[in-house]
Order: structure tokens, then C-alpha cells, then sequence
């Protein structure tokens, strides 16, 4: 996710869905940041428990309007991470960050030392974010922040962690989601700016756009990248198609959308309000969707890892899945519904076991936060989240039909 503030996410739109038509500023454009996608599982980890408690977390703190100091929620024990090489100072230190679009702080200093330089400013104020199992505090500073040789930001607000739990191997996070996320973070401010809203603001990308291109994580190019500024044509087997952010709370606290979800034709979740987010590793939906899915498939619960089972049988039979966005349908083949079964005993599976990424988000439908598209659909299909225009955008890519699962 990216964003500006809680004004965006209450404008009104004409179209429900559109072509790429963000305008680009005169002299303005886009540029790329690749990343590494990071298998973050222990052995015997609960999948479906660590997406879950995410999902509740985030629920509870978009009801609540704001981000609460006591509301939290997991990044640090997701099973897939994604992590940037960032540089922060002049000169710079290059850190490795953890990106996150449901997070906007950006910080650092979990394990490289934060080195001021000439660049950096200490704002006297002090920053604290939990997430679920990890957390950090310390002091808030501003300094140049180099995401590449065409992102340099200048005065980015970044927090400078003094004390951290649960980022072993990272230096901090690369916050890309909703401004208002940053609220009750920063003493004495009300949010701080992104690193889009900033290099928005300073002139270095056209519009406040951020395309994101991952892969699966069993294909042979499993880099994915971040476009700052736009989208990256190449990437893209399809138009981009556009649909607004939901109104609907608490979804609409994120990157929240509408859609429909169909198995085999048949419809198992109406149309409904849920989010798009990159730190959610399964496609979670709700309880009365999910129960329908199983039964559809004949999936049985597998109680070490969390996922349903399937015979190879049954994996013969599956459907379908289809996501209806903004009147246009987004397909998960089956291939695309099992997790990578060369990562089985990664999460305390069974080596021949076929297990499904579709996963029990903990709640009825209803409650305005029916569905999480995490990375097992994202792997799956481009997206773009446009906060100059207050939409969510997705396409195909050659990775949309793969069968390397």
C-alpha cells in the first residue's frame, strides 16, 4: 500500500474502473527498485495462524480509526518477505529493509547501526510501532534516503530504533502503505510522510504510484520489483485496469477494494470490501467463503500447518477461482491455489502433501474486511496502487498461469 491522507480514502469516484490514464508532472517520471523475496518460515509454523492474527489485528486497528500505539500486527514472522537495499545518509550506509504496504513507517537499526551524517536531523522526537510478534522504538530523525540513482529523497522522516524485537537478519522496514498508518507512531505530529508522498512532493516521480511485480516463489526468476512513479510495461501480459478504493471501513483504512469471488463458476463470496497487502502470504476470505471453498473442494484441515489438504485426486479436479474486481475477472488456476510444494517442509509439511493457500480470515462476511489478496495472488498478477487517484490497479503477467507450484 502507499498513500496520502484520510481525504483520499473519502473521495467519491464516477468510474469504477479505468485504463492506465495516471498523468505524469512535466520533467517527472518513474524508476525501479528490484528486491529479494525472502522465505521467512522456521520448520513447523502455522501459516494460516500468522495470516489470521494479522488480518484481526489490522481489522481491530482500522475500526478504530486510527493506529493505536496497543494495536499491531505481524510483519516480522510473515512466511514470505520481500526485502530493498536502502541507503540513508551522506555518505550512505546501505541497510536491508523489509518492504511493507501495511506499514508506513519507515526505520531502520535493528542491525546495522544508524551513522548521522551531515544530511541527518534529529527531530527530538521519539517513534514507537508494534507488529504482532516484532516491535521497535528510538528516536526520529530526518536524512537523505537513496532507493536508487533516480529515488533520492531529501528529509525523509525515518525512525532510528533504539530498542527492536523480532527483525533478526534485517536492519528495519521500507514503509509503503497508507500515510494515516503513521498516526499515534511520532510524538508531536499528527503522521509523518511517506517515501511516495516524498518523492511525490520533491518532484521525483510524476504521480504517487507504486507498481509492484512479484514472483513465485518456486519460478526461476523469484526477484520481484517496485516502480515508483508508475508501472513497468514489461512486466504486463494485459492492461491495467483500475478500480477505486472501497469506502467502506475498515477496509477503507487500507488498500482496500470491492470485489466477488467464484469457484468453478459458482459464487462463494459476494461482493464485499477486503484489502490488497504484500505482508499477507495466503488469500484469506471469510469464514461462511471458506466453508464453502472447502466443501467445494473436498479439502480436509491439515492441523501442523494450518492450509487444507487435497489428494491428487482432487487437485485433478480443482476449479478455478476468480476474483471480479471492477467487472473484470482475475483467475488463481489451480496450480496457482496450492502452495509451492517444493517449500512443503519449510512450514512442517509433509514433502507429498498438496496443501491450498486458500485460508479462513476468522470472521462472518459483513464485518467491512472480508478478504486479504496477500501474495498468493499477487504473485500471480501485477498491481499498482495509484494514491494521486485514489485507485488500485491489476494485470496479467507471464507468471499468471504458471504451473511451478
Amino acid at each position: 500500500m502507499i498513500f496520502p491522507s484520510k481525504t483520499f480514502l473519502s473521495i467519491l469516484f464516477v468510474a469504477w474502473s479505468s485504463a492506465d490514464a495516471s498523468p505524469l508532472r512535466p520533467n517527472a517520471g518513474k524508476a525501479t527498485l528490484s528486491f529479494a523475496t525472502r522465505l521467512n518460515a522456521r520448520g513447523a509454523v502455522n501459516v494460516a495462524a500468522v495470516d489470521r492474527a494479522r488480518a484481526q489485528a489490522m481489522k481491530q486497528a482500522g475500526s478504530m480509526g486510527k493506529r493505536a500505539e496497543k494495536s499491531s500486527f505481524n510483519i516480522s514472522n510473515a512466511v514470505v518477505t520481500y526485502t530493498a537495499q536502502v541507503g540513508v545518509g551522506s555518505p550512505a550506509t546501505e541497510y536491508t529493509l523489509l518492504i511493507d504496504t501495511g506499514s508506513s513507517n519507515t526505520w531502520l537499526g535493528a542491525s546495522t547501526p544508524y551513522y548521522p551524517t551531515m544530511t541527518s536531523v534529529d527531530t527530538g522526537n521519539s517513534v514507537s510501532v508494534s507488529y504482532g510478534s516484532g516491535s521497535f522504538s528510538g528516536e526520529e530523525y530526518t536524512d537523505t534516503v537513496t532507493l536508487s540513482t533516480r529515488l533520492v529523497i531529501t528529509e525523509q522522516s525515518i525512525g532510528v530504533a533504539s530498542t527492536t524485537q523480532g527483525f533478526n537478519g534485517v536492519d528495519g522496514i521500507l514503509g509503503v502503505g497508507p500515510t494515516d498508518l503513521t498516526q499515534g507512531t511520532v510524538s508531536n505530529v499528527e503522521t509523518v510522510p511517506t517515501v511516495t508522498d516524498n518523492l511525490y512532493n520533491q518532484g521525483s516521480i510524476g504521480t504517487g504510484t507504486l507498481g509492484i511485480y512479484f514472483v513465485p516463489s518456486a519460478a526461476s526468476d523469484s526477484a520481484g520489483e517496485l516502480t515508483f512513479g508508475g508501472h513497468d510495461n514489461s512486466k504486463i501480459t494485459s492492461s491495467l485496469t483500475y478500480v477505486p478504493l472501497t469506502t467502506t471501513s475498515p477496509a477503507s483504512y487500507y488498500w482496500g477494494i470491492d470485489q466477488s469471488i467464484s469457484y468453478g463458476g459458482s459464487t462463494i463470496l459476494s461482493e464485499t470490501a477486503g484489502i490488497v497487502d504484500t505482508g499477507t502470504t495466503l488469500v484469506l476470505i471469510a469464514s461462511d467463503a471458506f466453508s464453502a471453498y472447502q466443501t467445494a473442494t473436498g479439502a480436509v484441515m491439515d492441523e501442523t500447518t494450518g492450509l487444507l489438504m487435497i489428494t491428487s485426486s482432487q487437485y485433478a479436479k480443482l476449479q478455478t477461482l476468480t476474483f471480479k474486481i471492477g467487472g473484470k475477472a482475475y483467475d488463481l488456476i489451480p496450480n496457482a491455489q496450492i502452495w509451492p510444494r517444493s517449500l512443503n517442509a519449510d512450514i512442517g509439511g509433509s514433502s507429498s502433501s498438496i496443501y491450498l493457500i486458500v485460508s479462513d480470515i476468522g470472521s462472518e462476511s459483513g464485518s467491512g474486511f472480508d478478504f486479504i489478496n496477500g501474495y498468493a495472488f499477487l504473485q500471480r498478477h501485477y498491481s499498482v496502487f495509484d494514491s494521486t487517484n485514489n485507485q488500485v490497479g491489476f494485470a496479467t503477467t507471464k507468471h499468471t498461469d504458471d504451473t511451478s507450484n
